[in-house]
């Protein structure tokens, strides 16, 4: 079985045989499933209305728990995030009636920002597809190699995420 990479990697070993590309054999096909994996969860998130980074938004807030809601702040640290970015996904969000932005009653420079009623209905019915999207792109993975390629990825990004600014060491 051969692919797109296998090509590329064939064409540099004849060009310049003495250069080591067996690195370019995993990640350029990260680089690759990473567009086709962008492409299918964006489609799914185009038909509810949403992108990656609205939805994102949502499944933060909800996975918090009740009563729904954080800060600004706790958004734009778990997402990376400029304030101005920030910004432009709750504004979206806000009047599309998913989030309200309510005044912290302990702190009156602070907001919270709380999923609504809708807000919780919207991130079910796109995690419900956003998962069967994820499925179908490990589809062709079975059950010993889902897990493998899970527990080698985390190996790499932990790894990485050790040493990046905002990374996740816990």
């Amino acid at each position: 079985m051969s692919d797109h990479v296998d090509f590329v990697l064939a064409q540099w070993r004849a060009a310049l045989p003495e250069t080591p590309v067996d690195d370019m054999a995993v990640v350029s096909r990260l680089f690759r499933l990473a567009v086709v994996a962008t492409r299918e969860v964006d489609a799914t998130f185009k038909q509810h209305g949403l992108n990656q980074g609205e939805f994102d938004v949502l499944a933060t807030v909800y996975r918090s728990g009740a009563p729904y809601r954080l800060t600004p702040q706790r958004l734009i640290d778990a997402l990376l995030l400029s304030s101005g970015a920030m910004t432009n996904r709750l504004d979206r969000l806000t009047s599309a009636g998913w989030i309200v932005r309510e005044p912290n009653p302990d702190d009156r420079r602070s907001l919270f920002v709380t999923l609504t009623d809708a807000g919780r209905d919207k991130t079910d019915a796109v995690l419900h597809d956003y998962l069967a999207a994820l499925a179908r792109l490990t589809a062709p993975l079975d059950g010993p190699q889902h897990a493998q390629l899970a527990h080698l990825l985390k190996t790499l990004l932990t790894d990485h995420d050790s040493r990046a600014k905002g990374g996740i060491t816990a």
